[in-house]
């Protein structure tokens, strides 16, 4: 390393991210957000698992063809296709990265029932193939925390003489504490002959709400390499959040005194982008980039902040790329005021977008009296949610409720064909759904059902979220209106029409997982 204080970002989003169940994003989705932390700074993007499928695989070769700045990375377990098939994507990158991983634990050796020996046998057989693809080999002993230290340490000198510059130590099930992530890297820096010469990386799931507290005792140990996901996506409760470790080295630079190269403005956009195209919300009171983090309530607060912002505030909003000025928004507000005020809140569009998203904004401000920045962003996300290029579309639909009964009258086209319906229901929103389900049927199971509102009044949008599932497959659908049944339906409908893809995609991966069953 050049640089003893710099800490590279390696960003997972676009796959461990992606394994969060019902996050699946398309290939357009995955392009964009690579572009976006191209731009953002972030040194390393570990873009996909190739061997995983044939979507996985384009992926991956797209956005290393497209990085202008950053370390593009490819996943591959310690098998030799999947290092062939990581190699055959991730190079026609300017800087190529292969990452194989094993379990080292003594729950994972279990899995291949490979002893000890045989293990060691694999690691030095795989990464010497890695290196001799790629010049840029990283490798993981996954769930090293819970691994016998003299074992890792064995492991960790086998990869390092077989030619691995990036060793990562994996918290795999979240089980550590800050005070052992340190210790283990420390061991590992002193035990472990080579280790001097390779950059020792942390990647931390949050199980149990320490993954951000242990990556960063692991770089105050001696680790130079943060894994990290945009709004903590990933596996079970996620992983360290991209935007917690840049804030608290940035905020806290006199005890951490640590640089990323990290571009914090772009990270409110970022954050918005990624809980649209995954379909997971930030929960309001999320560190940095959620809803309330700049948000003061109480008398006491507010009097405090209007006399000096630094007396409740640790960091400014614009330092995230949350605009400080106030473009009031309203229904004399002009195409050029719309685009200033998406370019504030993260979301650079073009023409055709804009032009959508301008008719969507003027429908909403006939019906509300003031339109906040947050309805703005529930707009953006429902215009990207809801295409003309669906094969499932709502076209019409109304809805009686009350006493009586309930019923929903719904037309959609599918695949262009209209198709109506009258169904019942046990309540509005069941009626919507079983007019849905006559239309298109299907086997898929309602797993989740949500409403937030956007903003606070009677005239708040409402964003509903729609997670379903069928035959192991989870999917998302997400929807915002001033009509929370008609969002309902929208956000069901937006589930299905992930779910077609899925289809589709899973016909393509099983012949694609036929060709490396052997």
């Amino acid at each position: 390393m050049t640089d003893s204080n710099h800490v590279y970002i390696f960003d997972t989003t676009l796959r461990d991210g992606e394994q969060s169940p019902g996050a699946t994003m398309s290939h357009a989705e995955k392009l964009e957000i690579a572009q976006m932390l191209d731009e953002m700074g972030v040194d390393i993007i570990e873009a996909g698992f190739p061997i995983a499928s044939e979507g996985d695989f384009a992926a991956v070769t797209e956005i290393a063809k497209q990085a202008k700045n950053s370390v593009i990375c490819g996943l591959a377990r310690a098998q030799l296709p999947d290092i062939d098939r990581c190699w055959e994507a991730v190079k026609h990158a300017r800087r190529p990265r292969i990452h194989t991983f094993i379990g080292t634990s003594p729950l994972h050796r279990a899995i291949p029932n490979l002893d000890m020996d045989q293990m060691a046998e694999r690691i030095e057989q795989t990464v010497t193939h890695a290196r001799n693809l790629c010049d840029n080999v990283q490798w993981s002993p996954m769930d090293a925390t819970r691994t016998e230290h003299d074992y890792l340490c064995r492991v960790v000198e086998i990869a390092i003489k077989c030619g691995a510059t990036t060793i990562n130590i994996p918290d795999t099930v979240g089980y550590t504490a800050p005070r052992e992530s340190a210790d283990l890297i420390r061991m590992l820096l002193e035990r472990v002959p080579g280790a001097d010469r390779v950059i020792f990386a942390t990647h931390c799931h949050n199980d149990l709400g320490m993954a951000t507290a242990n990556s960063l005792a692991a770089v105050e140990a001696g680790a130079r390499q943060i894994e990290c996901t945009i709004n903590g996506l990933g596996e079970r409760a996620g992983n360290t959040a991209l935007e917690e470790v840049v804030m608290a080295m940035r905020v806290r630079h006199d005890i951490m005194p640590y640089d990323t190269g990290i571009d914090t403005t772009k990270i409110m956009g970022l954050s918005r982008r990624v809980a649209q195209v995954s379909g997971f919300p930030v929960q309001f009171n999320k560190a940095i980039v959620g809803k309330n983090a700049f948000l003061h309530e109480s008398g006491i607060h507010q009097d405090g902040v209007l006399k000096n912002v630094e007396t409740f505030e640790i960091m400014r909003p614009a330092d995230i790329g949350l605009n400080e000025t106030n473009i009031a928004m309203g229904k004399h507000s002009g195409r050029a005021a719309l685009r200033a005020k998406l370019a504030d809140l993260g979301y650079e569009v073009g023409d055709n977008q804009l032009k959508d998203i301008f008719v969507r904004f003027k429908a909403l401000a006939d019906r509300k009296k003031e339109v906040y920045d947050d309805d703005i962003v529930a707009l953006v996300q429902d215009a990207a949610a809801n295409t003309g290029e669906d094969h499932l579309q709502v076209k019409h639909l109304r809805v009686v409720c009350g006493s009586d009964g309930q019923s929903a009258d719904l037309t959609m086209l599918v695949d262009g064909a209209e198709k109506s319906v009258h169904a019942t229901g046990d309540g509005p929103v069941d009626a919507c759904f079983n007019a849905v389900k006559q239309i298109f049927p299907h086997n898929a199971r309602l797993k989740l059902y949500q409403v937030h509102a956007v903003t606070e009044g009677t005239d708040a949008q409402a964003t509903v979220s729609v997670r379903m599932e069928e035959d192991g497959r989870i999917v998302n659908g997400q929807s915002a209106d001033t009509d929370t049944i008609l969002a309902s339906v929208k956000a069901y409908v937006g589930a299905l029409n992930h779910l077609i893809v899925r289809r589709e995609m899973a016909g393509k991966d099983d012949k694609q997982i036929s060709m490396y069953s052997h």
